[in-house]
This record gives structure tokens, C-alpha cells and sequence, in this order.
């Protein structure tokens, strides 16, 4: 581990495996020094940096001066692809990545793979396919689309952590939307055995009476996807919430005149939660160049002013997770050959560089990794009921990172573990890198046998 001090003790004997020395750490929503022991994959003891501790047969590692010990993150918005689009994506590579970024569990979407995740047979398949390829551990989320209200129930017995539906075109065919009637059966139906619905929140009918995106200008792809598709859609959400007393969650936010829509609807206590991602929280509408196709994603990058305000939910607690959204592709489906915004795959992949973006931006606003920790960590693992992960606390899984917050390095994007050499952070100068990663309490070796973890809802 770079700048940190390994030893090894011999004689006599202890309950640990591995103790973990930090003067700076992530723990107990404070910034402190600790000592972490390690047992069988758990955290066994959080005490003081100082503390007196029994380190005779233990691993003991001690962080340099310049490292702050964080919990693994959890990322629970990811786009792995595979089976069927494995050429965008695989378990191995977003895993690798995510290893990469600090990120120790994610829960995969139920689209862009094939098939997508919309029956118990088919979660099984993509199971099956990513059993032997995890370097973290993942979950995976549900697909509620037209006519498998029936596939609902067995799908949450069978472990997904919720269910996914859209309210216009996926951009995949096989992945239908949900009409407002139907958006109601399913939170109806999930209701029953309170599941969790994650919506992606745009409404088609605004959309497809706005200008069509065609050529290289951002500004007019941003023309065809207006906050009120935003706004439309998550009003649609609330009412259909507020009617069947369903859970349900709003995906990938970037209006911020949506906020208070949604603070409205916590405040009357509807279980409605929000999300958004770091390429809205430290990317702005005015700075994409003409045909920068690798900014296009839905909902769009928006202006700065809004960018701000984003944070301010942040800040006001509205919006409780940030999570990566990664959705790659290949380079040819961006269509760099063309530049043109109309035809370009809208996503993007930021599985690796979500914590160092998030920081850069966090740490010039005045927030600290507490902060980070909360937002990247703690609440995702929340939302999806693992609540024992995105912390560091007795009994948690040992899953650990080893951050240096003001080492700065230029984005390459040969040098990431995503499957495809393709970001929107590329030639960008972020702050805090990710020295390593413990899963189990073991590093992650991404050149050795993969130690992922298959999860169900319910398990930790």
C-alpha cells in the first residue's frame, strides 16, 4: 500500500486477523483517529488511535500521514450490461472499477443486458454470469415494465433490492416504459410487501413535442430534454405514490426546480427519495464543446446556476444519495465520427472517478469527506437496505478504503478499468485517489481470482 507501514507480529495470539491504524478516519459521522480490528471478514473493534491493543500474530497496517481510512462506498445505480451487451460492459471490468474508485458493493440495473432483468429466469441467468466475475460485491436490482406485474412478487422473494421502470422510451426495446396507469399497478403491487420502485423520472409526451436534438451544438440537446419533463414526471410520481402509499425513489435528478416538488412530498410524509450523480453535481451545460458527445446523457447535463442548486439539496437533505449512473457503451455508439448529439448514446460511464469527482467539488464548497461518506456510503446503503455497509462500525463488513484527499492526477482514460476508453472526466484534474481497497478485509487484487459476493435483499 503506498506511503503506509506494513508489520507483522509473532508470538502469542488474538482474536483479529488485521488491525487497521488511521490518525485520520471516517467514523461515527466525524472525521477521528482509529484502530480498527478485523475478524473473519468484519469488523470486529473500532477504538482509539492510540489505544492499547493485543497486535501479536496480526497483521497490523498503519496509514501514512497523508491517508484518510474510509468505508467502502456503495454505488447503487450501475450499468453493467452483461449478458448481451457484455461489449459495453462486464462484471469483471465495472468491477475492477469500481475496486478502483473505492467502491466495495453495487447493485446492477435491470436494462442493457439481455435479457433484462424483468422475470426470476432471467435474474438467474445474470446471476449465473456474474457469480465468478466480481471483485465486489453486487446486488441487483428488478425491471418493471408492461405485463410482468406477475414477476413482481417472485423477483423480490428471489432477492432484487427493488424494481426499476421508466416513463418514456428506455432507449432500449426491450425495456418498455410505464404508462401513468401502470406506474400506479406497480407501486400498488409493491406496496404489498413494501418493495421499493425506482423511477427514471422524464415524461415522454414533453419530450416528444420539444425540438429534436440533431448536430454538434449542446445546446440543442439540452433544448430536447426541458426541466419540465423532469418536473412533469415526478409530479406524476408523488400522486401516484401519495395514492397507493407505495415507496418509491427518483432516479438520476439534474432539474433543480424539481426540489421543492419533492421536499413537498417528504415534508407530508410520502416515501418518496431522490438521487443524483457527480457528472451533475461538477459538470456545467455552458462548458460541453461542440460534438463532446461523451457529455450526452438523460436527463442532460444543465447549467451551472443549477448545478449550485443541486448542491444547496444537497446540502438541505432533500437529496439523501449520490450515485455514479454508469452507463457506458462503446466508442463507435458515441459517434464521435459525427459529433451529432441526435444520434450519440446518452451515457455516462463514471463508476471509477465518482469519488474523486464528488470530492474535488465537495471539498471547494466547504464539505468534508463526512460529507462525501454520508452521501456516497452511508445512504445508498440505506436506501437499499444494507445497512450495515458505507460505514465503518462493529459488525459491518471489512470493507475499507485507503484515500489521499489531496493527491491530484490528470484523468486518462487508458489507464481505467472501464471495459471502453470513453469519459466525460477525460484530460480533467481531479483531487483524492484511492490508494487501495479492502473487500473482506483482504486488498483487492484485480489481477488475482475475483472475492465478489452475489447479494439478496435482506442480506448483508
Amino acid at each position: 500500500m503506498t506511503g503506509s507501514t506494513e508489520k507483522f507480529r509473532e508470538e502469542g495470539g488474538v482474536a483479529a486477523e488485521l488491525i487497521v491504524r488511521a490518525r485520520r478516519a471516517v467514523v461515527g459521522g466525524a472525521e477521528v483517529g482509529v484502530t480498527v480490528s478485523v475478524a473473519q471478514g468484519r469488523i470486529l473493534a473500532v477504538d482509539a488511535f492510540d489505544a492499547e491493543v493485543d497486535t501479536t500474530r496480526v497483521r497490523v497496517v498503519e496509514l501514512a500521514d497523508d491517508e484518510v481510512l474510509l468505508p467502502g462506498l456503495v454505488d447503487a445505480h450501475v450499468h453493467v450490461n452483461e449478458p448481451g451487451r457484455t461489449e459495453w460492459e462486464g462484471f469483471a471490468s465495472a468491477t475492477k472499477a469500481a475496486a478502483a474508485g473505492g467502491v466495495t458493493t453495487i447493485i446492477d440495473m435491470p436494462l442493457n443486458s439481455i435479457p433484462p432483468t424483468v422475470s426470476v429466469a432471467a435474474l438467474e441467468e445474470k446471476q449465473a454470469v456474474a457469480r465468478d466475475q466480481a471483485y465486489v460485491d453486487v446486488g441487483f436490482w428488478g425491471g418493471a415494465v408492461p405485463g410482468n406485474l406477475p414477476d413482481l412478487r417472485p423477483l423480490h422473494k428471489a432477492g432484487v433490492f427493488g424494481f426499476k421502470c421508466f416513463l418514456l422510451h428506455s432507449g432500449v426495446d426491450e425495456f418498455p416504459h410505464l404508462s401513468a396507469a401502470e406506474l400506479r399497478e406497480a407501486l400498488a403491487e409493491t406496496a404489498t410487501f413494501d418493495a421499493l420502485v425506482i423511477v427514471h423520472a422524464e415524461d415522454g409526451d414533453t419530450i416528444d413535442s420539444s425540438p429534436q436534438p440533431h448536430g454538434q451544438g449542446y445546446a440543442g440537446f439540452l433544448g430536447s430534454r426541458p426541466k419540465e419533463a423532469e418536473e412533469r414526471a415526478i409530479a406524476l410520481v408523488v400522486e401516484a405514490t401519495r395514492e397507493t402509499g407505495g415507496r418509491a425513489h427518483i432516479l438520476h435528478l439534474s432539474d433543480a426546480d424539481a426540489l421543492p416538488l419533492i421536499a413537498d412530498a417528504q415534508a407530508e410524509g410520502l416515501r418518496i427519495s431522490v438521487e443524483t450523480c457527480p457528472h451533475y453535481l461538477t459538470l456545467d451545460a455552458e462548458d460541453i464543446p461542440d460534438g463532446a458527445t461523451q457529455f450526452k446523457c438523460c436527463p442532460p447535463i444543465r447549467e451551472h446556476a443549477n448545478r449550485d442548486r443541486l448542491w444547496a439539496g444537497l446540502d438541505s437533505g432533500v437529496i439523501a444519495t449520490i450515485v455514479s449512473d454508469h452507463s457506458p457503451c462503446t466508442a463507435d455508439l458515441k459517434r464521435f465520427d459525427s459529433g451529432d448529439f441526435g444520434e450519440a448514446w446518452g451515457g455516462i460511464a463514471g463508476l471509477q472517478l465518482g469519488l474523486p469527482a464528488i470530492w474535488t467539488e465537495a471539498r471547494e464548497r466547504g464539505h468534508s469527506l463526512v460529507d462525501v461518506v454520508r452521501w456516497m456510503g452511508e445512504g445508498p446503503a440505506d436506501q437499499v437496505g444494507l445497512t450495515d455497509r458505507g460505514r465503518i462500525a462493529v459488525g459491518s463488513p471489512a470493507d475499507l478504503v485507503v484515500f489521499a484527499p489531496d493527491e491530484s492526477f490528470t484523468v486518462d482514460v487508458a489507464s481505467l478499468q472501464h471495459k471502453n476508453p470513453v469519459s466525460a472526466y477525460a484530460g480533467r484534474t481531479l483531487t483524492g485517489a484511492v490508494r487501495q481497497t479492502w473487500l473482506h478485509g483482504i486488498p483487492v487484487d484485480i489481477e488475482a481470482a475475483p472475492r465478489g459476493r452475489l447479494l439478496r435483499r435482506g442480506q448483508s
